[in-house]
């Protein structure tokens, strides 16, 4: 038995409560960079099943596996994983409206300002494409196009099976000294003047000793949300889907290098190719929608034959008060939840148990540093809020959910965004943006929002000058993208498995 945990007590023992993907990630992690200097015990039970949805990225993901030295076509066969070069919404501004919002930079910005505001002169003048045309990741998804090696500078990320994910990092977190307790926690231990966790108590008796948990328990926050109380702050009045409804099939056709994201009266589907099946998803807001018609809509929308039942999963979108809380840090979904719809989640995982690693309160646990982890969670959660919310407050749906999203008061933040954009073509970013300007630009431009006015930057050059930079810039993309294989054939030589 160790020492009961206090705030100046040096931390040597970490237990992660929960495992799934969260869990494994932050053993991998925790295992990778300081496995030398800490015992690290995970504890999950196999009669406690996993969300097990997060099955589409974004390109941050990469950067996380750099650090952990994966190999990218070892992982990829591990997990059957697939390529995503963003994601194409389907009917979100109106019914029969598609765009893509890729991963790639859009045309090529001046110090003056970004490109769009020389698109938009050069549209005006009719001698500019679509915007699409301008961005290589866009106009590879479009053609269903994928080629990647060391010194490529196309930005991807993955789809990838969860379940498989997780058994791939346990693998890597056991061979690296992560000891893994099967059991289901029964109860937590605290200390009675601190309040700090000193122990998890399993249903068979055994008692797990720690210094520092990471509660990787899901949306039931059991560690930092049913025993420290840590509080939730509700964004249901802002993300108003509070069910998801997941289901598999099998692959009928080639993959994909995106992810599908499909408007309905109520929420939106989901489509996500793996190598050997499709994940397969409806979102909705039961107040719109009953759990029995959502079933029936998915069913009915799938592709081909399932290869699981579907299985409902409830939230409400939101984020802990405190994701560190004592001797508590909350990772994944008991830190909070702002829906799948631009495949945040795994990100939020990584850059979370990444921040734990850089500030690890080796001597003890520091109010100034909790602080600062708390606030920089806090910030970051908030502008992928204000992200997702976009998608649905701009929107000119008639239906009564969409007309909700559409009039509902937002926040200060993401409004003033908006107006920015709305009056004067800008998109500005500051260091705690997760998504930068060239995602702002291809969703509001996406979701039907025309700048009244723009930078004239462009009118400096001549229609001539203007037009023969727009074709030559779309001309060397799309001879680089007519030189790519298929994503299929680049899946078949790289890494099928």
């Amino acid at each position: 038995m160790t020492a009961a945990p206090s705030p100046d007590q040096t931390i040597k023992r970490v237990v992660v409560a929960g495992g799934g993907t969260a869990g494994w990630i932050a053993a991998a992690a925790l295992a990778k960079h300081l496995g030398p200097l800490l015992e690290i015990v995970l504890v999950e039970s196999d009669e406690i099943g996993t969300v097990g949805v997060g099955e589409a990225t974004i390109p941050t993901i990469r950067t996380f596996h750099r650090l952990l030295e994966l190999d990218e076509r070892e992982f990829l066969r591990a997990t059957q994983a697939t390529f995503k070069l963003g994601i194409a919404f389907e009917n979100w501004a109106r019914d029969g409206d598609r765009y893509i919002h890729s991963f790639g930079r859009v045309g090529q910005s001046i110090w003056m300002g970004d490109f769009q505001h020389m698109w938009l002169r050069g549209r005006a003048a009719g001698i500019a494409d679509e915007l699409g045309a301008y961005c290589f990741e866009l106009a590879a998804a479009e053609a269903g196009k994928f080629a990647t090696a060391d010194d490529a500078k196309i930005n991807y990320a993955y789809h990838f099976d969860a379940g498989l994910y997780a058994r791939y990092l346990r693998d890597f977190s056991e061979k690296r000294g992560v000891t893994r307790i099967e059991g289901k926690i029964g109860g937590v231990v605290q200390n009675a003047e601190s309040g700090f966790i000193e122990a998890l108590e399993l249903d068979d008796g055994r008692r797990i000793d720690g210094d520092l948990f990471v509660d990787c328990s899901g949306f039931r926050g059991l560690l930092i949300e049913q025993t420290l109380n840590a509080g939730y702050e509700d964004w249901s009045h802002w993300l108003p889907t509070n069910r998801a409804l997941a289901v598999q099939t099998k692959a009928v056709a080639p993959p994909r290098p995106y992810t599908r994201a499909i408007a309905h009266e109520a929420g939106w589907q989901w489509q996500i190719p793996l190598q050997h099946r499709v994940g397969n998803g409806l979102v909705y807001c039961s107040e719109y929608l009953s759990d029995d018609a959502a079933r029936e809509k998915l069913l009915a929308q799938v592709d081909d034959e399932t290869i699981t039942e579907p299985r409902t999963i409830r939230y409400v979108t939101g984020r802990r008060k405190r994701v560190w809380d004592k001797n508590c840090v909350a990772l994944g979904l008991a830190s909070g939840f702002v829906e799948p719809l631009e495949s945040t989640s795994i990100h939020l995982i990584m850059i979370g148990i990444t921040r734990l690693i850089q500030s690890f309160p080796f001597a003890g646990i520091k109010d100034s540093v909790v602080r600062r982890y708390n606030d920089l969670a806090e910030t970051e959660l908030e502008r992928v809020r204000d992200f997702i919310i976009l998608h649905y407050h701009l929107n000119e749906r008639r239906e009564p959910f969409w007309q909700r999203c559409a009039t509902m008061e937002i926040p200060d933040t993401l409004a003033q965004r908006i107006a920015l954009f709305a009056e004067s073509a800008l998109t500005p970013q500051t260091s705690d943006d997760l998504f930068q300007a060239d995602s702002w630009l291809q969703v509001m431009l996406g979701q039907r929002l025309e700048p009244g006015g723009y930078h004239h930057m462009g009118h400096v050059l001549s229609d001539v000058h203007l037009a023969r930079a727009f074709a030559d810039l779309k001309g060397n993309i799309a001879g680089a993208v007519g030189r790519m294989p298929t994503h299929q054939a680049f899946l078949d030589s790289y890494c099928a498995r």
